[in-house]
């Protein structure tokens, strides 16, 4: 670790602690809504935009404080490009789930609810990592799970559009489970970006 003869602001640490927490939360509730009937879902997905607005306010908390202070505890761009990549899982975690209720959809392949538990482990593993950001220490295990995690999401991903493309026979009914479980890819995307963004950061600080 380098010797730092300057102050530095630590409220970037808890701001991305909480918007990391705000990502278990929303992988939580996409677990939820797969679990609901029709007449749940509506509720479900209104609770998941509450928790997608608690979201963007820690981002923009996060951008304010890099507005307003000059010294800052590692790269800006860094941190910048940190919390957008924190805020992307959010918020492809959110369109999946209004998605599903929007095309009010009767079911859903088996397979959605394994890319949504990888979800879940991305989002808990993400949220533990965030405090260690403090030292920059045993960071490495986190990105390589995530990094395995989003290979298993992409096998799943791949064989989740096969079977839909092999069993469904409506046309429309098949652009509409397409575009979910192509959103669902874009969330593990986006988590393995907030893990490539730790290994960027953490290897400068070493």
């Amino acid at each position: 670790m380098r010797l730092r003869l300057t102050p530095r602001d630590t409220t970037y640490y808890d701001l991305f602690a909480a918007l990391a927490q705000h990502n278990v939360t929303g992988a939580g509730l996409l677990a939820e809504l797969l679990g609901a009937d029709k007449a749940e879902r509506r509720s479900i997905a209104e609770r998941f935009v509450e928790v997608e607005h608690e979201a963007d306010d820690a981002t923009h908390a996060i951008m304010r404080r890099l507005n307003q202070t000059f010294v800052t505890p590692f790269d800006r761009d860094d941190i910048y490009g940190l919390a957008s990549a924190l805020d992307d899982c959010m918020d492809s975690m959110e369109e999946a789930a209004d998605l599903i209720v929007l095309y009010k959809v009767d079911a859903l392949p088996a397979r959605v609810s394994e890319v949504v538990q990888v979800l879940q482990r991305c989002a808990e593993l993400t949220a533990d990592a965030m405090p260690r950001l403090r030292s920059m220490e045993k960071l490495a295990d986190y990105w390589v799970e995530i990094n395995r995690l989003e290979n298993q999401g992409d096998k799943l991903h791949r064989k989740l559009v096969a079977e839909l493309f092999d069993e469904t026979t409506d046309a429309i009914q098949l652009i509409k489970l397409k575009e979910i479980v192509d959103v669902l890819e874009d969330a593990c995307d986006a988590f393995e970006r907030v893990a490539n963004m730790v290994e960027t950061v953490a290897l400068k600080e070493s």
